[in-house]
């Protein structure tokens, strides 16, 4: 392991041991300054923050693109310091800290037996959602993560997100996708955050004027297995409670080819996202190239 991925290592291993144990205002003060601190540095990510609001908010001065970031990069960090303190929330803490409207597309669904796949863009805190859905719907799900460096903050993220009822399968392998559909014809929940193609080889998508990759499981999975797909959008407000929408289900075309359902499918889950990003804009913690005309075709997304 190099120097520079056991220092990262050592960041994440202190942030989860020590901001767990603070008083919430204090954790709250603290995500707030690093955050402004972050803003004022203006690195790549912001930079690339900002870029990314312009398109999401068409016609913003650089004036209202820097309110925006600034907006984005507290967001961002009250993502990470509520994520580091959820272990030690209590059940009582979860289910009080997320209000989700039109929950009854999930339920309903669950009900159903059929299988339920919910996806979500990179807004406000998933797995915050995520603990609300294991703590007060007592529903166990599966979900993916991206392989990271080093390997022993994979090993955190896996061991983080299992403690709060999630089963998580890595994004690399081949076999994630096998799993998920064995679940789903189960009856059981999938959670996938959808709003950014790893692969370099995901569905495009037109995406606030532009066309992006996103991937194309959610829209397989669906057409594969039967299970409802519901798009979610998740946003913050000036209350320590995440606020939440289930959207209406995407339905499979009723003809057309494999390739031209999944395209649709998966335009109507760009459709969805692009409703709570606009709405919420500064919650959206896109700090990496997701439009095609932004990536370097040598460098796939970064």
């Amino acid at each position: 392991m190099s120097t520079a991925d056991r220092l990262t290592d050592a960041l994440y291993g202190l942030g989860w041991s020590t901001v767990k144990n603070l008083p919430e205002p204090v954790a709250v003060r603290l995500g707030r300054t690093i955050a402004d601190l972050a803003w004022k540095r203006r690195g790549k990510g912001v930079q690339r923050l900002e870029a990314n609001y312009a398109r999401v908010v068409p016609g913003a001065d650089p004036e209202r693109l820097a309110e925006l970031s600034r907006a984005g990069m507290r967001s961002y960090l009250r993502y990470w310091m509520e994520s580091f303190r959820l272990p030690a929330w209590s059940p009582e803490r979860v289910r009080t800290g997320f209000q989700p409207k039109d929950l009854h597309h999930l339920t309903d669904g669950l009900a159903s037996g059929r299988g339920v796949i919910l996806a979500l863009p990179h807004l406000a805190n998933w797995d915050l959602a995520g603990a609300w859905v294991t703590t007060e719907l007592r529903t166990p799900f599966t979900t993916v993560a991206e392989r990271l460096k080093p390997e022993t903050l994979y090993d955190r993220f896996v061991a983080y997100r299992e403690g709060l009822g999630m089963e998580v399968l890595p994004h690399s392998g081949g076999s994630a996708f096998g799993t998920l559909a064995r679940r789903l014809r189960d009856g059981g929940l999938v959670c996938l955050v959808a709003d950014r193609d790893l692969s370099a080889s995901g569905t495009e998508v037109d995406f606030f004027g532009d066309r992006a990759r996103m991937p194309a499981g959610p829209a397989l999975l669906a057409q594969q297995t039967g299970a409802l797909l519901l798009p979610v959008t998740l946003w913050y407000d000036d209350s320590p409670v995440m606020k939440g929408r289930v959207h209406p289900p995407i339905e499979v075309p009723p003809s057309g080819t494999r390739a031209e359902r999944t395209s649709a499918m998966t335009q109507s889950l760009a459709d969805a996202f692009a409703t709570g990003i606009a709405e919420h804009p500064e919650d959206w913690h896109m700090l990496q190239r997701l439009w095609i005309a932004d990536l370097d075709p040598t460098k796939g997304p970064s």
